[in-house]
């Protein structure tokens, strides 16, 4: 029998088998990383919730009951979402310091990251509407003059027509939105807080509410020439009513002394 002579490893097969090696790797790591990504984020999602669940207990279980169903002192919160708890708690409305017909804004007492586990616990309790990214509410791809049209058409009867606010029933009252943070004028769209009405996205699109934000910003800016001249706050006719009949009326009268005076003076002479 001929003795069978050995075949010769051909040298491409050793770079073959690497290239091989890594694609198995690679698809190994592409399977495993997601994985380990999502274990990640439910793991810091439940711990938020659990430090999220203390901080409820100190300052909101009194009114909001400690499971959040409410009480005679403070609504429910299941459902509200997210957006209402980053709204009311980062504007420092919540916590109240004492009830009324309107809480007002006020000093925050919570850091981000804190209102963010409120947050998080109070959206555990049931759906609601989340916290808006910058680029809901940024001013990139805005339409000011549309924002314009909306604002003066949906909110303008209770804010006044450039966001200075207004008097409402039974000591309520409409803000001022000068300097209130873009994502806080969002959140207050998407939850209605305390007297104002929500504009979920079947009624305002969320192009709508950043077009909204982008007047509110560009009305209230600095750089904003008024065509009008002076503008008197920008409360429309209750600052122009009084100051015509304080300068008009008072103008009128000097005019009536100053004629009646010269009259009787004539008439003397």
């Amino acid at each position: 029998m001929k003795k069978l002579s050995a075949r010769r490893r051909h040298p491409l097969a050793a770079l073959v088998v690497l290239l091989l090696a890594l694609a198995c790797t690679g698809g190994l790591y592409a399977v495993a990383a997601p994985a380990d990504k999502a274990q990640a984020d439910v793991t810091a999602q439940s711990l938020a919730i659990d430090e999220g669940k203390k901080l409820y207990a100190v300052g909101c279980a009194s009114c909001h009951g400690t499971d959040g169903q409410g009480t005679t002192d403070g609504p429910s919160l299941v459902g509200v979402g997210a957006a209402a708890v980053d709204f009311q708690v980062g504007t420092g409305r919540m916590p109240a310091q004492q009830p009324g017909a309107q809480v007002p804004r006020k000093k925050v007492i919570y850091s981000q990251a804190e209102i963010d586990q409120l947050a998080a616990y109070v959206a555990s309790l049931g759906a609601g509407p989340a916290i808006p990214t910058e680029e809901q509410y940024g001013a990139e791809g805005a339409d000011i003059a549309e924002g314009g049209l909306l604002f003066r058409t949906n909110c303008a009867q209770c804010h006044n027509f450039t966001g200075k606010g207004g008097a409402l029933t039974h000591g309520k009252y409409a803000p001022d939105l000068e300097g209130v943070d873009p994502k806080h004028l969002y959140e207050a769209m998407q939850t209605g807080p305390q007297n104002m009405p929500s504009f979920p996205d079947t009624v305002l699109t969320e192009q709508n509410k950043k077009d909204i934000i982008a007047y509110l910003n560009a009305v209230n800016s600095g750089e904003t020439v008024s065509p009008g001249g002076l503008s008197l706050g920008g409360l429309g006719p209750v600052s122009e009513g009084l100051f015509g009949w304080i300068f008009g009326l008072g103008s009128c009268i000097a005019v009536a002394v100053w004629v009646a005076a010269r009259t009787a003076k004539a008439k003397k002479s």
